[in-house]
């Protein structure tokens, strides 16, 4: 299993209406695109963080659903997101592979 994951920080000033949108539309459309098996948004906790950073895990069944994400969907996904919030909500993102679920 493949975790596909998006860490964003989000400016205070956007963050009711980033969490808005991304639970309203942007999520519903990734998993539209019927490679993810699960998506989860997760507020990041850290003592140096003001609580405006969030993981969003997308979770998939191979390398290879996560590449076809990549190459059909991602790029217009991830363009309609910087138009509305440009760099008020800056991502990077990270691939984990499921070793062993306990």
């Amino acid at each position: 299993m493949i975790i596909y994951n998006v860490t964003v920080s989000v400016e205070e000033s956007i963050t009711n209406d980033w969490l808005n949108w991304m639970q309203i539309e942007h999520i519903p459309e990734v998993m539209a695109c019927g490679i993810f098996t699960n998506a989860q948004i997760n507020r990041v906790i850290t003592e140096a963080d003001s609580n405006n950073t969030f993981a969003i895990a997308y979770t998939c069944l191979t390398l290879k659903d996560l590449h076809q994400y990549q190459t059909k969907f991602s790029a217009r996904l991830q363009e309609k997101h910087i138009e509305r919030y440009g760099d008020k909500a800056v991502a990077f993102r990270t691939v984990m592979e499921v070793l062993k679920e306990f």
